[in-house]
């Protein structure tokens, strides 16, 4: 019995077998996404299949963190991983470390991550959006020299409105250097002064079209000042260029008729413009014949002086009134002229002026007398009380013979406040003493 091996002790060697073979450490492989599930710990579990094949496959939550898309069923996919065995199920599987899209998934992708971007910017804002013009004079056309789109948009501008002129610029719409020409054309039409510019091609698949989905593509026609009309690929298809552009057409032919009047219905329209007119015309011909006729039979344009003769006769009256309202004015001007000279006498003015100027000189002459007067007084007084105040100042005192006795800075004023033996300082007229006191000698003693 001892031959024989338990499924776990094979199912581990089996393991082992796979952990140790360094080409199935890293394998690289594509396939399609299929029983996909999110477990709520993160991690991802998912079969990988193509025509002939499946495998098993999971990835676990640190990994699926870096994932910069959210995996599908269905998605083709291109896988980084390690080849090894789950024991639990004895069944070998695959464990991803990395994950991106494959091909045209991967370009859906991109195209997701730039509209997000370029409508954050503001670049699909219909704020923005300039109305193409409904009489074009000139429209340019973007697209290639061959081909359905550009026969369409010739063919049906023509039909509907010849009268407009149409430039070709031939553009390439496909490949690698079509970027750089569409970014080149656009800047171009805008600086010959057109009225719209079309920009079209017809269906593809999203490779084919991928140029108008490119932002330097978008920018270009983001920042130009002429109206433009996108019509790139079919209906079903979009590109960034038809959410950027001022209008979006479904097809070549769509755009052509977006940007030209019909010439059938202009012409229907002039017709019902012209009868309108002319009727309008009549009606009013009709309306101001039978005014004008009334306003003949009017009985004052039979006789003309009936008009301005009473015009006449009043302006007359009106000129005589003037003439008597200017000389009572005149007249009333003079009598009030003559009563002011004969209030305002000049000889009594100069009179009163000469008396009020001695009066003035006469007071100047005494208040400057006052004033002296006052000054002289006061001067006096001052002279008085600054005797007086000199003559009761101690220095002049001392010049008598009196002496000023200080104790520690203080005048002495008391026998009271002296002892034997304290010093003291005596303060004289012409200088200090510094003595020491004997004997102190009270008058009531």
């Amino acid at each position: 019995m001892s031959k024989y091996l338990s499924v776990s002790a094979l199912t581990k060697y089996i393991k082992y077998k796979f952990d140790q073979d360094p080409h199935l450490q890293t394998v690289l492989i594509k396939g399609e996404i299929s029983n996909f599930k999110k477990h709520f710990s993160g991690h991802l579990y998912f079969a990988l299949k193509d025509k002939g094949s499946v495998i098993s496959a999971m990835m676990f939550k640190g990994n699926a963190s870096k994932l910069n898309f959210e995996p599908k069923e269905g998605d083709e996919v291109l896988i980084e991983a390690r080849v090894s065995v789950y024991e639990a199920r004895g069944s070998y599987q695959i464990y991803v470390n990395k994950m991106q899209l494959d091909g045209i998934g991967n370009l859906y992708q991109r195209l997701e991550e730039l509209k997000k971007k370029l409508h954050k910017a503001g670049y699909f804002d219909q704020s923005l959006k300039k109305p193409i013009p409904k009489y074009p004079q000139k429209i340019a056309v973007l697209t290639a020299s061959t081909g359905a789109a550009i026969r369409d948009i010739h063919s049906t501008i023509n039909k509907r409105y010849p009268l407009v002129e149409q430039v070709q610029i031939n553009t390439l719409v496909q490949g690698k250097q079509a970027k750089q020409d569409i970014i080149q054309n656009i800047q171009k039409a805008d600086a010959l002064g057109v009225d719209t510019i079309i920009i079209g091609r017809g269906g593809g698949s999203i490779e084919d079209l991928w140029n108008f989905n490119e932002e330097e593509v978008v920018q270009a026609i983001y920042e130009c000042q002429t109206p433009i009309i996108s019509a790139v690929g079919h209906e079903t298809d979009f590109t960034l260029s038809d959410f950027v552009a001022d209008v979006r057409a479904a097809t070549p032919t769509q755009a052509a008729v977006i940007a030209t009047p019909d010439k059938y219905e202009l012409l229907q329209q002039l017709k019902q413009t012209k009868l309108t007119l002319t009727r309008s015309m009549q009606q009013l011909l009709k309306h101001h014949s039978k005014h004008l006729s009334h306003l003949s039979s009017y009985y004052k344009f039979k006789q003309p002086t009936l008009l301005y003769d009473q015009q006449l006769q009043r302006k007359d009256d009106l000129e005589k009134q003037l003439i008597q309202t200017m000389m009572l004015r005149i007249q009333n001007t003079t009598y009030q002229l003559s009563l002011y000279n004969q209030r305002f006498n000049l000889k009594q003015l100069n009179e009163r002026v000469t008396h009020l100027n001695e009066t003035k000189a006469k007071l100047s002459s005494r208040l400057q007398q006052t004033m002296k007067s006052t000054l002289k007084h006061h001067q006096n007084a001052y002279v008085n009380k600054l005797e007086r105040l000199n003559n009761l100042s101690p220095t002049n005192t001392m010049l008598r013979g009196y002496t000023i006795v200080n104790k520690d800075d203080k005048v002495v004023t008391s026998t009271q406040a002296l002892k034997e033996n304290d010093e003291i300082e005596l303060t004289m007229k012409d200088g200090n003493v510094d003595a020491i006191v004997k004997k102190v000698r009270c008058k009531n003693e």
